[in-house]
């Protein structure tokens, strides 16, 4: 659907182009001074130094035009040219009645729609999630959310961490353990046991008696190497003991980032690309993009205007292993030809910058993706109030499972002092519980702009007053609330403005487009929370000044249900869009 603020940079841009001016200046914006206006436009200033004219003289006559219109009921010029434009309340009419019809409520959708893979999760296996998993398990949900509204075909690819030297670790540590297991009777032909002789509570209790191990005992490390190159060159033991270890794992990955709402289409790890990179790298230096260097085989990604030195990437190390480098670049081969990816999207902490723009160069410089095919959408940390990475009391690194108890917890104790929902049975209350502490702790994440840090401050969090999940879930229950105590309206009774209030509302609901787009092009789903938040607000104003359910016109009763129908209809959409999910009552 075309929206308000096209309809409106339409006819400033025909404006415009009557005064024999570039149309681009007529592009109208939400107004930085709601006070004068709801919209403005701009583009005087910079007409008259393109015609070396008078930027006034240019406001004035697109002035002037734009009355002749009819669309707006008023139009003031200020200071050098600049536009304060008020819409006509048939033109808010004409709006909202397109996006009552519009099946996403508002939300853009994209011209030109792309095979996407979104990278995100990250997680090792053998390890369980922690706080550093948080942010890339939520944003990188609610960026395949949003990718898939605005129409890209999108894949979520978690990206295991399964093949490095924590597995030779955790191998050896099984074989000191319960070294009569078959899995290290090298003259074992097998089968092995299906049941898998390690549970996911054993691998978080050995891996961190392995890797100590390792970091005291050079010849416990000479093991686990040792063994992690027997289990890359396919010893059948350790194949199908690594195998447990991966499933596991997956399932208890599967409960933990079920409870956050979050899903993956492709459960990928660094093992699947394996058998990608000998005959890739042969490729490579074959056509001398792989290049020796010190004994190890690497691509050079440096460029005579770089301002910072930026050292090659490693695609095979001098001792024959590899590492991340080479993973990364022979995964993008595999998405390309495995599931034809246009572009892909890594959800990966802000810290890993500088390694993502060797690989994007590298896979460019490799005929494989284009490097602006290629997004880092890195992100800040979630930090304690000292400032530094979130962290237990005692120093420690908080589980992933520990925080989300902790946070259910807290919604607990504040529903039950706010006596929300007393009546209902413990179930539903335990369950809306559920639902408001996921919320607080997603919107918290995803509110604050993608690449800068924030305060884990649970107090806030929880709070069913200002900017948080909780009042955000209040104010689509008080909605569905509103709207299941009156009668149903005619589905074809028209939204009229008869209070300031509602054309308030009318504004806001027009405003979705544009924030859908701005924050799937700049990869910053905060834009939607701002918008969410925003849309609540707008919707209090008009609960508060007028009379919904109860107003006596029958005409202007049907009009504000149906205002307030499509109100929940985009707000649950922006909320869900987020990965927040909405109780039925609270």
């Amino acid at each position: 659907m075309e929206s308000l603020l096209d309809r409106l940079t339409q006819l400033a841009s025909e404006a415009f182009s009557a005064e024999n001016l570039d149309p681009a200046f007529g592009r109208v914006q939400v107004s930085d001074r709601p006070d004068l206006a709801p919209f403005q436009c701009n583009g005087a200033l910079a007409a008259a130094k393109a015609a070396k004219t008078n930027p006034r003289q240019i406001g004035e006559a697109v002035a002037a035009r734009l009355r002749q219109s009819g669309a707006f009921a008023d139009i003031t010029v200020a200071g050098p040219g600049f536009l304060n434009l008020t819409p006509t309340d048939e033109v808010l009419h004409k709006a909202i009645a397109d996006l009552v019809a519009d099946p996403a409520f508002g939300a853009w959708q994209r011209p030109a729609p792309e095979k996407m893979i979104l990278d995100y999760g990250g997680p090792n296996v053998a390890k369980p999630l922690h706080v550093g998993h948080l942010r890339a398990a939520i944003i990188g949900e609610a960026l395949k959310r949003l990718s898939r509204q605005v129409g890209d075909e999108v894949l979520g690819d978690i990206h295991l961490g399964d093949w490095g030297l924590q597995m030779g670790q955790l191998i050896t540590q099984v074989a000191l353990e319960s070294p009569d297991l078959p899995y290290f009777d090298a003259a074992f032909t097998g089968p092995y046991p299906t049941e898998s002789p390690v549970t996911v509570d054993d691998l978080a209790r050995l891996y961190p008696i392995a890797s100590a191990a390792c970091k005291e005992d050079e010849a416990r490390l000479a093991d686990a190497q040792a063994a992690t190159a027997e289990l890359q060159r396919g010893r059948p033991g350790y194949r199908a003991l690594w195998q447990h270890f991966v499933d596991v794992s997956k399932e208890a990955l599967r409960r933990d980032y079920g409870e956050l709402g979050v899903t993956f289409d492709l459960w990928k790890g660094e093992a699947d690309v394996q058998d990608r990179i000998g005959p890739l790298v042969e490729q490579l230096t074959a056509q001398g993009i792989v290049v020796e260097s010190d004994g190890a085989q690497v691509i050079e990604v440096a460029r005579p205007d770089d301002k910072k030195e930026l050292p090659p990437l490693m695609m095979i190390k001098s001792n024959g292993s590899v590492g991340y480098g080479s993973t990364d670049v022979a995964t993008i081969e595999e998405r390309m030809e495995e599931f034809g990816a246009e572009r892909i999207v890594y959800v990966v902490d802000q810290r890993q910058a500088q390694h993502f723009e060797q690989v994007f160069r590298a896979a460019d410089k490799a005929g494989l993706l284009a490097e602006d095919q290629l997004e880092h959408a890195g992100f800040g940390t979630m930090n304690g109030k000292d400032g530094r990475p979130f962290k237990t009391r005692d120093g420690g690194v908080l589980r992933l499972r520990d925080l989300i108890d902790m946070v259910i917890d807290k919604a607990t104790a504040r529903i039950e002092e706010g006596n929300f929902g007393s009546s209902y049975a413990v179930e539903e209350r335990a369950e809306i519980a559920r639902k408001v502490g996921i919320a607080a702790l997603k919107f918290a994440d995803l509110s604050n702009p993608r690449t800068t840090d924030y305060v884990f401050d649970l107090d806030r969090f929880v709070a069913f007053e200002g900017k948080t999940g909780p009042y955000l879930l209040y104010a689509a229950v008080r909605i569905r609330s509103v709207l299941a105590r009156a009668d149903a309206p005619p589905a074809d009774a028209p939204i009229r403005i008869s209070e300031p209030a509602e054309r308030d509302l009318i504004l806001t609901l027009a405003r979705y487009t544009e924030a859908v787009e701005a924050a799937y092009s700049r990869r910053m789903p905060h834009i939607l929370c701002d918008h969410a938040f925003g849309l609540a607000q707008a919707f209090s104003r008009f609960y508060t000044a007028c009379r919904i359910g109860d107003e006596a016109r029958d005409d202007v009763r049907a009009s504000r249900l149906r205002l307030s129908q499509v109100t929940l209809d985009q707000l649950s959409h922006v909320l869900d869009i987020l990965g927040i999910d909405v109780p039925p009552r609270m």
